[in-house]
């Protein structure tokens, strides 16, 4: 064991030497097709990959008592994601791809589930003014929090806090929604705000029992009529430089490109969204809870000089309810406190830099007396920016009985 996670570190180390001679290109945007000399005309074009090694510190068996493998490898995302105008009134955005490919999703001719490409987003946008929008498609303008907004691109972590996209599969298609959306700002103060369709099949296919907790499948329960809709929003106001807000993508860090200091608010509303069974097990009678979830939180990044140096902080605190007692993987009615912080090492912009970061989030559930802790070491190696990353990270996650612990290794381009 000892020496597999020495391998990972080493591959860690070796690839950036490897890298690094190679030299990186200055991408100058990305792949831009111009329909017009002054380029207002446009098709933009964005692919990226990431690839990861994943060491398991923790010995598991399969259904026949064999030893699984500890180490393994998953095609933790790969995408392409599209955008165009050919006027500055609207706009059309496509985004496809797949996530999380592993030896136990692959399939022998590339015809299973697991293999196949699917749409994260299809959305038109049209311009009500020079700084207000509205949309309408299967799109990524969710409330709640940054965290339930965020890139995939640019994220510190080696990946998002999980329970901050709170309805994964519950209410939408992987923190997509169906339906429309208008987002804009005044001045400092930007917001976005959503209603859209529920999700009909969610992934909780557990069966309300009597006097038992919620279960997240009101709408096929009970109907689009009382259970059909969901209501969004996030409202966060730039005290220093603004973000832009010309994509629904929040940015993770800015490796001190930016002096930013953002605080916001957002919510999550689905009327009847769970259902509980307040009958007996002879006479059952289902009714609907409503799920609300709400959050604050804090973004930094700045630059701590000309020398390269830069730290990125965020905090957030969510309240969850899902029903009564609602607990299914990582979600369930109670509240969260999570936060992260970065420190990007002073250096040449032009050659690698470094940021170690640590996270922590607290995660307490009233249908248990644990709460779910989960902690991540990492350290990110950029070696043109966010475009060609490398990200080696160790994290537990604890709650209960279980107590696991896993060392990744990812590596990351998008052009």
């Amino acid at each position: 064991m000892r020496k597999q996670i020495l391998l990972l570190i080493g591959l860690f180390f070796i690839s950036l030497q490897f890298i690094n001679a190679q030299g990186s290109p200055d991408y100058n945007g990305g792949f831009k097709v111009k329909f017009n000399e002054d380029g207002s005309k446009y098709l933009r074009i964005i692919s990226w990959a990431q690839v990861q090694a994943n060491y398991n510190l923790d010995d598991s068996f399969d259904a026949n008592g064999n030893q699984n493998s500890n180490l393994s490898f998953n095609l933790r995302r790969a995408r392409v994601l599209m955008f165009a105008q050919i006027n500055k009134d609207f706009l059309i955005l496509t985004h496809f791809g797949l996530n999380s490919l592993t030896s136990t999703t692959l399939s022998p001719t590339g015809k299973g589930e697991g293999s196949q490409l699917f749409f994260h987003d299809v959305w038109a946008q049209y311009n009500l003014s020079k700084n207000h929008t509205v949309g309408a498609g299967l799109h990524y303008f969710n409330g709640i929090s940054r965290l339930n907004n965020q890139s995939t691109l640019n994220m510190m972590t080696l990946d998002n806090n999980r329970q901050s996209w709170a309805t994964i599969g519950l209410s939408d298609q992987f923190a997509r929604h169906l339906g429309i959306f208008v987002k804009g700002k005044f001045n400092k103060f930007q917001y976005r705000l959503a209603i859209n369709d529920a999700l009909s099949t969610t992934l909780d296919v557990q069966v309300p029992v009597a006097d038992g907790a919620a279960v997240y499948n009101g709408r096929s329960l009970l109907g689009s009529k009382d259970a059909g809709k969901t209501f969004a929003g996030y409202f966060d106001y730039h005290f220093l430089d603004q973000e832009s807000n010309f994509l629904p993508y929040k940015v993770g860090t800015y490796l001190g490109g930016k002096e930013v200091f953002n605080i916001g608010a957002g919510f999550f509303l689905h009327p009847n969204g769970s259902v509980i069974d307040t009958g007996t097990t002879a006479d059952p009678n289902i009714v609907g809870e409503d799920v609300s979830i709400f959050a604050v939180d804090a973004f930094y990044d700045k630059p701590l000089g000309d020398d390269g140096s830069a730290l990125t902080a965020y905090a957030v605190f969510q309240s969850s309810d899902y029903g009564k007692n609602y607990l299914y993987n990582a979600y369930g009615t109670g509240s969260m406190l999570y936060g992260h912080v970065g420190y990007v090492f002073k250096g040449d912009k032009s050659k690698t830099r470094y940021q170690p970061y640590v996270s922590y989030g607290s995660h307490s559930y009233d249908a248990s007396d644990d709460s779910r802790s989960t902690l991540g070491i990492g350290v990110n190696a950029y070696m043109s920016g966010h475009h060609s990353k490398l990200t080696l990270e160790y994290k537990n996650q604890s709650f209960g009985t279980v107590d696991s612990n896993v060392i990744s290794l990812q590596a990351m381009i998008y052009l």
